[in-house]
């Protein structure tokens, strides 16, 4: 039943706004999210005064990722109707998508005063309390000048590897080809990585990392191709299609891979080892860059730190932490092609030696330029806007254009946003998407893609692919439990 204000419109008018709210529900629970906010938008401008119409674009804006959006809507649909306690459920998933969990908690607190006898209602409210108690404490005792980071912490050389292990095994402490084979063959058939040789990959890996500065710059050879892929997210099976489809990597068949490694997807362990072992095998020839999802803070609530903890440890949760805290943030590609997950700037005038310069060694901040490099997307009006996600700030054609001419590149290449054929070239050629999960979380129906090009032109060619089978273990199985809000539609 729709919940008004005074406002009066037709009975006509409300009865036509109400079946368009019908019509958007449906098309809610066949996934088709995109053109649910489509309709629930077009009742909004018939009776903008309903609560259930901001509450069910709110939890659509929730489904693509649009946090900003879905907080805006959940608060205006409490503005008309402050007992609207769905209303209370979707703005604190918006809270927690963005990592705000004392506003969430606060949410929480009101659905419990709302409805004391709900008990899912309370149990959401107590771990909200937890997380937001753990977080205090922690700021509490950190004192970054002396705090010993946990790859120092662990005790690696007594770790014991059983006489009944039959499992992938380095050589003399390195990553080897067989040793990859052998790993994805392991993961292939659901076996495990034996937490000594995964401990070692992530402390080597580390100390790779370390290595580099912020911003990598890759040459390629005239005749020689190079793969970018987008966002994997946690979807094993799919990366092992990827290389079916264009070649394990090799130093003549190099890949950068372009965050957003984990989370979502419940095989995320078996991606990020398979993407770290390719790093330390091929250092020269294999690259990866942050995403937005590399962070303690997505981590925790889309499923990466809960699968952590499942396979292996939470301390190695925490390490995970420490190792993405170094990835490089941009790639620049033969002078021509700047690579980055999320895109560009909410300032004109930003060169590349800014980008190099950056300080990434952290979690990532709410703004600035590391900031916008996870989180940015592209529009195709010009200027610039408030990011739907909440976070980072949306650019159009003329922001691109600007940043290319100040810094003579061709084109710009990012990820980040699920396309229904895998990628997308927007702004006159010159910001191409890739995202390469197909069917992204099961239930997008999306394409995934993969660019491939050649130094002699730098032109990007895409090849686009279906999603494959999976073992029977469905997306977020491991995401925290507090994402389990009631999204049903009024």
């Amino acid at each position: 039943m729709s919940i008004s204000t005074n406002s009066i419109i037709p009975d006509s008018e409300a009865k036509k706004a109400d079946s368009i709210k019908e019509e958007a529900n449906g098309y809610f629970k066949k996934g088709d999210f995109n053109k649910a906010i489509e309709l629930y938008s077009a009742a909004i401008e018939i009776n903008p005064n309903v609560a259930v119409y901001y509450g069910n674009r709110s939890i659509s804006y929730l489904k693509t990722e649009c946090y900003g959006y879905a907080l805006s809507d959940a608060t205006r649909a409490l503005e008309i109707d402050k007992n609207y306690v769905k209303g209370y459920y979707r703005r604190a998933a918006s809270h927690m998508c963005l990592g705000k969990f004392k506003q969430a908690l606060r949410d929480f607190e009101a659905v419990v005063k709302a409805r004391p006898k709900d008990a899912d209602a309370r149990t959401k409210f107590q771990e909200c309390s937890k997380i937001v108690k753990k977080l205090a404490f922690e700021k509490a005792i950190a004192v970054d000048d002396t705090k010993k980071s946990i790859a120092d912490s662990i005790d690696f050389e007594s770790m014991a590897i059983e006489d009944e292990y039959n499992g992938p095994a380095l050589e003399d402490g390195k990553v080897t080809l067989k040793f990859m084979n052998d790993l994805m063959e392991t993961f292939k058939n659901q076996g495990k990585l034996h937490r000594k040789y995964a401990y070692k990959i992530l402390l080597d890996v580390k100390q790779f990392f370390m290595s580099l500065p912020s911003l990598v710059e890759i040459t390629i050879g005239d005749e020689d191709k190079f793969t970018i892929c987008g966002d994997i997210h946690g979807q094993f099976y799919d990366l092992m299609n990827i290389f079916d489809l264009n070649g394990l990597p090799s130093p003549t068949n190099p890949y950068l891979f372009n965050g957003d490694f984990v989370d979502r997807g419940s095989f995320s362990v078996e991606c990020i080892f398979v993407l770290f072992g390719f790093k330390l095998l091929y250092p020269d020839s294999f690259f990866m860059a942050r995403g937005n999802h590399e962070s303690q803070t997505m981590n925790q609530m889309y499923g990466f730190e809960g699968e952590v903890k499942a396979k292996y440890t939470a301390q190695m949760a925490e390490l995970f932490t420490e190792v993405y805290n170094w990835l490089p943030l941009t790639h620049c590609l033969n002078n021509k092609v700047l690579v980055m997950h999320g895109g560009l700037f909410s300032k004109d005038g930003v060169t590349l030696d800014e980008l190099r310069k950056i300080d990434r060694n952290r979690q990532p901040p709410e703004e600035g330029l590391m900031c916008e490099l996870l989180w940015s997307d592209p529009q195709p009006t010009e200027g610039r806007a408030t990011s739907k996600r909440g976070v980072g700030v949306q650019f159009g054609p003329d922001v691109t254009s600007a940043f290319l001419s100040t810094n003579k590149l061709d084109y710009i290449v990012r990820s980040h946003e699920v396309k229904n054929d895998g990628y997308e070239v927007a702004h006159d050629g010159k910001c191409i998407t890739v995202f390469s999960a197909p069917n992204y979380c099961d239930s997008m129906g999306n394409k995934g893609a993969f660019i491939t090009l050649k130094g002699n032109d730098m032109k990007p060619n895409f090849t686009t692919y279906e999603a494959v089978p999976h073992p029977n273990v469905k997306p977020m199985a491991y995401a925290n439990s507090l994402l389990n809000l009631p999204f049903l539609m009024s």
